[in-house]
């Protein structure tokens, strides 16, 4: 595997990473349309990223410290554990807005890259409806069903600098990090306002 882009986590080896919350916690700003050198470059950098990584559903460019409106991730063969390799296989949405939501919600467990060894139960519409632009820079308009619509809503949700963590109400995390993770979720309201004001009443908490 190649050498990958730096990800950014809200905590790593037991501790809160300040600096790169304050990123993931951002608004993203969009690329300006047409696309300029510079945009170009971070769609590109983002989506290089993205095809060196066989354990993401998908990235978004906050997710490897670019704060822009823009995401990449599978359309197909989501449960492969092999890095995607044809264009076919991955969309690219650049300063995408969800304007529908349609059919039933359902809940499922989802994990993050950027919240590392958790998963949090969150509830997502079954259908979406997407305007972005493409990695050409055409204006597109784009329906999302099923898993692929969680996938992504969950990327949008980095876009506008919100996690899985603001989303759920039941968490999972592992026994081995039980005494970090009970300091965030259970006990440090302080660690709680730093990652973004969420409440210990509000997490059912499940040691795996």
């Amino acid at each position: 595997m190649e050498k990958r882009e730096k990800l950014y986590t809200l905590w790593g080896d037991d501790k809160i990473n300040e600096e790169e919350m304050g990123l993931l916690r951002q608004k993203t700003k969009d690329i300006p349309a047409p696309f300029d050198a510079a945009g170009g470059k971070d769609i590109k950098t983002l989506v290089e990223a993205f095809l060196k990584r066989d354990d993401a559903f998908g990235l978004a460019a906050p997710q490897i410290g670019i704060s822009k409106r823009v995401t990449v991730f599978k359309n197909k063969n989501l449960y492969d554990r092999e890095p995607v390799t044809s264009e076919r296989d991955y969309d690219v949405l650049v300063n995408p807005r969800i304007t529908q939501f349609r059919g039933e919600t359902e809940i499922m467990m989802e994990g993050c890259l950027s919240c590392p060894d958790i998963n949090v139960e969150v509830e997502r519409y079954t259908e979406i409806k997407v305007k972005a632009y493409n990695i050409k820079g055409q204006k597109i308009s784009r329906r999302y069903t099923g898993f692929l619509a969680r996938v992504v809503q969950h990327e949008c949700d980095h876009l506008d600098g919100k996690l899985i963590i603001d989303r759920g109400s039941r968490i999972q995390y592992p026994k081995e990090k039980e005494e970090f993770f009970n300091s965030i979720f259970q006990m440090g309201s302080q660690n709680l306002e730093h990652l973004g004001g969420i409440y210990v009443q509000r997490y059912n908490v499940s040691i795996l």
